[in-house]
């Protein structure tokens, strides 16, 4: 029945804790152990001996149930103390949720749900584990009926939603769907080998952003979910301001910036160093990852890349499949750059969310944006190679070398300093650098009786039609290509900033318009210029070459060039 006799204390490393259930068991049924041994020894010098009385005793008591659960439990604690640890803590989580809900459902109801989906992704898991090749091989005869099915299902609703849904909005919103096409065709000109374009990576995920615009932005269901999701992360964000407070003293709002949005870039990377520890956010990348992988059809270390940019920042999420990296192809690098750059850091998302932008908006487009941005990579620099790396040799994700829970807190508190310092002096840099700009332009500007030009203002002329094929109403396009400018060539927190000034003039009600030139924008085009400022500027490049040199030190040649 044990394991434990066949190999006997000379072959195993026995601690006093693992000997202690079995003397104290071998101790308390001295009395019974009599009659079946004809004598108990006077003390148990071995453990052999201790261990033969119990085995002895068992098969005369085997009908005691009480003993018989004694004895399961020093078997499990002996042979997986992990398992029996898992399965304590996993009863006494079912029983504090149980206990919850009847106490008041109303209360435990987020609980609940995140219990439900938990044990629903658990079963799943099970289920692929050991019956994914019984389910292929169950569908293989109908594969290529059932991906017809829904590619016009997928074209059916789509259409059937422009037709009905857009209708009642008006024609303008049909500028946008036009400005869509108007980049994928600038790609396909621009594409380095136009004609060997896999267009399913394209079509799914232009797809699939468009579908999850529509439920998260149109459907009321969508719109609540990630709404509660958007007001759960600021309220969660908001405990940062404690650390601060006690470091700073109690007017550390003073210094808004420095001592109020900072320390959330801390805050945040600590507790995602922490998920990381506990393996849930490599769990959670996988499953994003596993997503675009079967719809787009794109190799698992740039899907998983792609995934990870929705949760960290582009020079992070390449150390993910960071073995994988000599081996990727240059199609495969441009993705995960590609990708890096069409989302932004959660590390910084509760610094947007400082600058009065919403947490919903913020985290829908960051979700929108991860497979728009495999498909323009892959339509901009299609895959001629056959990628070493497929689904069926699988894939492993870097894990962190903390010990414990408390040291990965630590390090992720300490790698979130190169972070602050890079914010706090680019923003120095970059609004000194704007100023001096603009003071340049209005001396030059005044010459030709000119003198309120500046950066702003040649921007918007020139990213004004790309604003407004945007979706961007024509009469705020001019604002909102300025602001491209600042994202484009400077600092996204510099647009962010500029952004939250708009919203602040908008909200205080103020004039529209003064000497003819509009102050700010409407709350739908505030809304276009959420989506549209959610990627990295150009300044970022250096950061982005030097991290994936780092980790594909074997084939720097394909960095730089496939990054510019």
């Amino acid at each position: 029945l044990l394991p434990l006799t066949s190999a006997g204390p000379s072959s195993l490393s026995l601690s006093l804790l693992e000997i202690l259930p079995a003397l104290l068991l071998a101790s308390s049924l001295q009395n019974s152990l009599n009659p079946i041994t004809g004598h108990y020894p006077n003390s148990v010098s071995t453990f052999d001996n201790c261990l033969h009385h119990i085995t002895a005793y068992f098969w005369h008591q085997a009908l005691n149930s009480h003993l018989l659960c004694v004895l399961l439990v020093c078997f499990f604690y002996r042979t997986g103390v992990t398992d029996i640890h898992m399965l304590v803590s996993l009863t006494a989580y079912l029983m504090i949720v149980i206990a919850a809900c009847v106490l008041n459902f109303q209360r435990a109801l987020a609980l609940f749900v995140l219990t439900v989906l938990a044990i629903f992704f658990i079963c799943w898991d099970f289920l692929i584990a050991r019956y994914e090749d019984k389910i292929a091989e169950f569908f293989s005869p109908c594969e290529r009926f059932l991906k017809q099915v829904v590619w016009i299902v997928l074209i059916a609703a789509i259409i059937c939603w422009l037709i009905f849904d857009t209708a009642k909005q008006g024609t303008n919103q049909l500028i946008s769907f036009g400005g869509l096409m108007m980049y994928v065709l600038l790609m396909l000109i621009f594409s380095k080998y136009p004609t060997k374009v896999a267009w399913r990576p394209v079509f799914w995920g232009i797809g699939l952003q468009f579908i999850l615009g529509l439920v998260t932005l149109r459907t009321k269901a969508g719109f609540d979910v990630f709404n509660w999701l958007g007001r759960q992360i600021q309220i969660f964000l908001e405990y940062s301001d404690d650390g601060a407070k006690f470091v700073f003293d109690e007017k550390y709002t003073d210094h808004l910036f420095a001592f109020k949005v900072l320390p959330i870039v801390v805050f945040f990377s600590t507790v995602v160093s922490m998920l990381y520890h506990v393996g849930f956010m490599q769990w959670l990348i996988k499953k994003v990852g596993w997503i675009m992988q079967v719809t787009l059809g794109t190799t698992p270390v740039e899907s998983l890349v792609a995934a990870g940019n929705i949760f960290v920042g582009h020079t992070e999420s390449p150390l993910l499949v960071r073995p994988y990296l000599p081996y990727v192809t240059k199609s495969e690098l441009h993705s995960i750059m590609t990708s890096g750059f069409s989302t932004i850091a959660g590390s910084v998302l509760g610094a947007y969310i400082s600058f009065g932008v919403s947490a919903s908006h913020l985290l829908t487009a960051s979700v929108m944006s991860a497979p728009a941005s495999l498909a323009i990579s892959k339509l901009f620099w299609p895959e001629t190679k056959i990628s070493q790396i497929t689904l069926k040799s699988g894939i492993k994700m870097e894990k962190g070398d903390s010990k414990n829970l408390l040291e990965a807190a630590s390090q992720g508190a300490s790698a979130s300093i190169p972070l602050v310092a890079n914010i706090a002096v680019n923003l120095i840099a970059f609004l000194a650098l704007l100023s001096f700009v603009d003071s340049s332009l209005s001396w030059l500007g005044n010459m030709f009786n000119y003198p309120q030009l500046n950066f702003e203002i040649i921007c918007a002329y020139v990213f004004m039609p790309f604003s407004f094929m945007m979706g961007v109403d024509w009469e705020d396009s001019f604002i909102v290509g300025g602001l491209l400018g600042y994202k484009t060539f400077f600092n996204e927190f510099v647009a962010y900033e500029r952004l939250s000034m708009l919203i602040h003039l908008r909200e205080k009600g103020g004039p529209v318009y003064i000497g003819g030139v509009k102050q700010y924008m409407t709350v739908s085009n505030i809304l276009y210029y959420k989506f549209i400022l959610l990627q990295t500027q150009l300044c970022s490049c250096s950061h982005a070459i030097l991290g994936c040199e780092h980790v594909s030190s074997y084939q720097p040649d394909k960095v730089r060039p496939g990054h510019f």
